[in-house]
């Protein structure tokens, strides 16, 4: 969904948003950097579990209730889907408590993240901005860009459709908002689609 080269691996990457997903622990096993941040690393690897547990099923219902609003490609079915996301948390759960430990996970959010400017080469978003326009003011997003912007020298946002699949309204605001801080920006399609239509990123950088 980031269309990550060989070479982005390598420039340290915040995970902003990370949630219980095994991105940040399989960097560590290839001896990458990568840091993931997101509030609920306030909590035990149990309680995160716990929390899955408890909106899965519920995620997924909504998934075949809607069968037009998505695409099997990466993801075979609604029930696969549901078997990658599992996945993705036991590696994830895997890595919490030593990752922790390490400052692989810390818990913070936007639009204040608990990091110096220019800490890491590239931040990916995944699934939040954007996404959430309804309940995300254009305030927001403008005030969680521009601090990622600060952190790291280029952010990667995806996807660009809220959750009813219209075209975020928030876009053509950030965009401006980092244009007018001298930084550039461009929609790229990426060869990832689960949300019908979703296969864009906001990329920005210097």
């Amino acid at each position: 969904m980031f269309s990550l080269s060989l070479g982005d691996l390598s420039r340290g990457i915040l995970d902003c948003g990370g949630g219980p997903a095994s991105f940040t622990a399989e960097m560590a096993a290839a001896g990458l950097g990568a840091v993931s941040v997101d509030p609920i690393y306030a909590f035990s690897g149990l309680e995160i579990q716990s929390r899955f547990e408890k909106i899965a099923q519920s995620m997924i219902a909504q998934v075949r209730a809607t069968p037009a609003d998505w695409v099997w490609s990466y993801h075979r079915d609604p029930d696969d889907l549901c078997a990658n996301r599992r996945a993705a948390l036991e590696g994830f759960l895997a890595d919490y408590e030593p990752g922790v430990r390490a400052r692989r996970y810390i818990a913070g959010e936007l639009p204040a993240l608990p990091f110096k400017a220019g800490s890491f080469g590239l931040a990916v978003c995944s699934h939040l901005l954007f996404l959430y326009s309804d309940l995300l003011s254009e305030d927001f997003h403008i005030q969680a860009v521009t601090e990622l912007c600060r952190v790291a020298d280029e952010v990667r946002i995806f996807p660009l459709l809220t959750l009813a699949r219209k075209p975020s309204p928030h876009v053509a605001a950030v965009r401006a908002a980092v244009r007018a801080r001298g930084l550039t920006s461009e929609v790229v399609r990426v060869d990832y689609e689960l949300q019908r239509g979703g296969n864009e990123m906001l990329r920005i950088f210097r």
